[in-house]
């Protein structure tokens, strides 16, 4: 008797556990910290060190015979030292999705208050937009 009382009891709590566990999902996709500036900007510094040492004093937008989308980006060094950063272009189409072109990351070297270009060529003529990015090299 005392055997059937401990083995109800288990099997009640082991049936009540069971349903406060039980998942009620679906669930919405949380917010980020951070605002999604790859998806408005046209550049953007992806480490604070090269927020507070760099800046892009212009962007040259151009086609090649083609029909491609070629740019040209001066980064200036804001510092009196010298640096070296890494840089990389995602091309997007006209809605701002990926069309899957992205160049790889290429390294800059900045001399004290200089001023570099650095050119960006689409693979193909989908890439309307695009989004700059740099880094500080590793």
């Amino acid at each position: 008797m005392k055997t059937r009382l401990i083995l109800l009891a288990a099997s009640t709590a082991l049936a009540l556990t069971g349903c406060s566990t039980y998942d009620k999902g679906p669930y919405l996709p949380e917010q980020s910290k951070t605002p999604a500036h790859e998806n408005t900007e046209r550049v953007v510094l992806m480490d604070p060190g090269v927020q507070y040492s760099l800046t892009c004093t212009g962007i040259q937008e151009g086609a090649t015979p083609d029909g491609r989308l070629m740019l040209t980006a001066q980064i200036r060094n804001r510092e009196d030292r010298r640096i070296e950063v890494q840089v990389n272009c995602a091309f997007k189409d006209a809605n701002g999705y990926m069309t899957g072109d992205e160049t790889p990351f290429q390294a800059l070297i900045l001399t004290e208050n200089a001023t570099e270009q650095v050119q960006f060529t689409a693979m193909n003529t989908l890439a309307k937009k695009y989004t700059i990015r740099i880094r500080q090299a590793r």
